[in-house]
This record gives C-alpha cells, structure tokens and sequence, in this order.
C-alpha cells in the first residue's frame, strides 16, 4: 500500500523533483569549484535526498486525502477509531509514523545526536506546523497526527543510532 502511494505521488511530482535536484546541483557544483570548497558526496546526497523528501512530504499533506477543515484536539480520538489491521489503520497510523522516519534519520545524522530530545522537539515543531497549515488549506487538524509523527521521528532517531552502532562493530570486530 505504502509502495503505491510512494509511487503515485512521485509520478505526480517527478518533475518538481528532477528540476529541483538538477538546481541543487549545479549550485553545489558551483559553489565548491567557484569557492574551492572540498566536496563530500555523500554527505551532499543525503541533503539532497532530504531536501526531496520534504518537497514529497509538502505534496503529500497538502495535496493529498480528505477536505474536513475541522480539528481534533484529544489525544488518542482518532488513533483509537481505526480497527488494527484496517486499511484506514495502516493509512492513517503507520503512514503518519512511517512518514516522520526519515525525518528522525537525518536529523540524527545531520546534528550527529547522541540523545533523542532535539529529535522529538524538531519533530512536534515541523508537525504542529503541517497541522495548523492543513487547517488553514481545508483539511484536518489533529493531534494524534503530531504525536505519531514524533513516535516516526523518535523511531528514525533509534534506527539511526542502531545502525551507527552495528556499523562500528563491523568495522571494528
């Protein structure tokens, strides 16, 4: 499910995506030979790539799902009405969650976070925001949305660090 809503989203948005990888790009390129900057690949891949996914996050929570304009104020009201397993569960729970994961990853690796705090905080500022911005385009408000968002974040932040440590180990023993 996630997969064909991954790949609709991105035949609909591809050439935002192309154009703007392409601008990136040759910005950097620029930069680093006008200015002879030393250039990590790696590192400006996975900006870009970053940079991608919020413009696919943008479409997703602004051009995507219902029209309600209203608000949901409790936490767990909307969490709790989907049954588990439901196709509306897996839509609307774990997309929220699975949607925040990336997020969590490169703000770890961006600010090279040891502890999961400015994650969390980082993750209830950019989600509030998505929500007051759904509400003021005609779509919903809720703050079951914020909070498996930064449970997504908090995951990304884990999985990262998971991944560090497993990654030293084999490097090292």
């Amino acid at each position: 499910m996630y997969l064909k809503t991954f790949t609709y989203v991105i035949k609909q948005i591809w050439p935002m995506l192309f154009i703007f990888a392409v601008v990136l790009t040759l910005i950097k390129i620029t930069d680093t030979i006008v200015n002879k900057k030393k250039l990590n690949l790696f590192r400006e891949l996975i900006n870009l790539f970053f940079l991608m996914y919020i413009l696919i996050i943008f479409h997703v929570v602004t051009f995507y799902d219902v029209d309600w304009s209203t608000y949901n104020l409790v936490f767990f009201k909307e969490i709790l009405r989907y049954e588990i397993g439901s196709e509306l569960f897996f839509r609307n729970i774990i997309g929220n969650i699975v949607m925040f994961i990336p997020y969590g990853m490169y703000m770890t690796y961006y600010f090279d976070l040891k502890r999961p705090f400015l994650v969390i905080i980082l993750a209830i500022v950019l989600s509030t925001a998505i929500e007051i911005t759904q509400y003021f385009i005609g779509r919903v408000f809720d703050v079951d949305d914020i909070l498996l968002n930064v449970v997504g974040a908090f995951l990304g932040f884990l999985i990262y660090r998971i991944g560090c440590r497993l990654h030293k180990r084999r490097k090292h023993g």
